[in-house]
């Protein structure tokens, strides 16, 4: 029996009964990891134009720092293209202006 892409077991669905019939309600809160871009930490260094070495000690800071990732292995580490934007919008500063 075939098995289908990863990405379709973490794609969560709620369900609920209304009206005596089962609808099914999408949990955009959990996106399917597979269906995002990946970068490396040379690939987002580069984007975020700061030296790799910097992503490296964010991510042995204790508590760590910078975006989310993920270790693949133990020389393999890659960031959600969608965790690092999150992350730039939260580290984003807005200059208010006085009216």
């Amino acid at each position: 029996m075939p098995i289908g892409p990863i990405a379709a077991y973490t794609d969560h669905q709620t369900h609920t009964k209304r009206e005596n019939e089962a609808q099914f309600i999408r949990d955009d809160s959990r996106s399917p990891l597979l269906a995002n871009a990946w970068y490396s930490t040379r690939e987002l260094a580069a984007c975020l134009r700061v030296d790799t070495s910097t992503l490296r000690r964010w991510r042995t800071a204790r508590p760590p720092q910078g975006p989310p990732f993920v270790s693949v292995s133990e020389r393999v580490v890659m960031y959600s293209a969608v965790d690092v934007e999150e992350w730039l919008r939260r580290h984003r500063t807005v200059p208010r202006r006085d009216a």
